[in-house]
């Protein structure tokens, strides 16, 4: 007996002197300028270790290994007060929205995963309006190369194509700041992109019209559409860097009832402007998902005769998409977030059909 207790004893102290805790890896910071973090969207980078961007759905991704992930960005503030959403995924789970709280922002983005490889996506859901996000890097044990769809799509459009009003997750309609609700990663653009695995920019302002805007904005689409910052009307845009495989154009919303040649011949040179940037690219021009009955009939109307007038000019590849219906179930009477999920589901089926995808 005595020999036996020894016996375990021995055993005891031999099991827990090779049981040493597991040393958790060091945590390295990534500067922006890091080859293995990817952009999408119109971002200045002039200083390439702050990488700036206003116009929303633009994305940040990277592939990391570890257990947690830590996030450094930078927002305007502007005016001293506006701060921006950001919506976060990591692998394939469910996204989470967080907003910043001043002007440099260090957050703890994911903790407790499992040891391994993971995605981290970093998209800003708040517009240009709201003032510009840099990047400046990432904390982790260490980052991967990570590969990135080939397919690329631009949704070109007003407050329905940058997911104003769709959100009240956090803040409810008509409370908090008017862009409480925004969020462009589930608006209906990157979603149709997400559902065809490929790449996604939203070229798009809250009230802009082809001719007319809302709101007392003097801007108008096809005046800032070769811009970095859209809201501005400033910071020339290099459309070499990006060449979609499709452009969908959702304009018309904010002009209401304006006159048929006008309106048309505004139309129709903005979509040869799009042409000459994007020679092979496949255009479709979309109704507003947000009209009443009598502006759904004069857009079909409209649209119809500008895709035929290209058609005969020679441009084949100008198509068009009609909703049936309006969506006005989100704030602001914009369609809300299940409806934007709707649309995205009409839009992306239409595409496949086009594209063969």
């Amino acid at each position: 007996m005595k020999y036996a207790f020894s016996l375990i004893i021995a055993l005891l102290i031999t099991f827990c002197a090779c049981a040493k805790p597991v040393k958790p890896k060091d945590l390295t910071f990534f500067s922006a300028n890091d080859k293995h973090i990817k952009y999408v969207g119109r971002i200045d980078f002039t200083d390439p270790l702050k990488p700036r961007f206003w116009q929303p759905g633009v994305y940040v991704q990277a592939m990391f290994e570890g257990t947690s992930l830590t996030i450094t960005v930078n927002d305007e503030v502007l005016y001293g007060k506006l701060h921006n959403y950001l919506e976060v995924v990591i692998d394939n789970n469910k996204p989470f929205r967080i907003q910043t709280t001043g002007k440099t922002n260090i957050i703890e983005v994911a903790k407790d995963l499992a040891p391994g490889e993971h995605t981290v996506t970093i998209c800003k859901d708040t517009e240009a309006g709201i003032g510009y996000i840099e990047f400046v890097g990432l904390k982790c044990e260490k980052l991967l190369s990570i590969k990135q769809p080939k397919r690329k799509i631009e949704f070109i459009g007003d407050s329905i194509t940058c997911g104003s009003g769709i959100d009240e997750s956090t803040v409810k309609c008509d409370k908090g700041q008017w862009f409480d609700q925004h969020n462009a990663y589930l608006s209906y653009g990157p979603t149709v992109a997400r559902e065809l695995n490929a790449q996604w920019y939203i070229t798009a302002v809250s009230g802009i019209g082809m001719i007319h805007s809302c709101c007392k904005m003097d801007i108008v689409m096809p005046q800032v559409f070769d811009k970095i910052n859209q809201r501005a009307d400033t910071l020339q845009w290099n459309f070499s860097k990006y060449k979609p495989d499709v452009v969908t154009i959702c304009l018309g919303q904010n002009d209401g009832n304006q006159d048929s040649t006008a309106f048309c011949s505004a139309y129709i040179a903005f979509v040869k402007t799009v042409r000459a940037h994007y020679p092979k690219a496949d255009i479709i021009c979309v109704s507003s998902p947000m009209a009443n009955n009598d502006l759904r009939v004069i857009l079909k109307k409209y649209i119809t005769s500008i895709q035929q007038y290209l058609n005969n000019d020679g441009d084949h590849q100008v198509y068009h998409y009609f909703f049936d219906k309006g969506y006005n179930d989100g704030c602001g009477s914009h369609p809300g977030m299940v409806q934007h999920q709707v649309i995205a589901q009409q839009l992306a089926d239409y595409i496949k059909q086009v594209e063969n995808w």
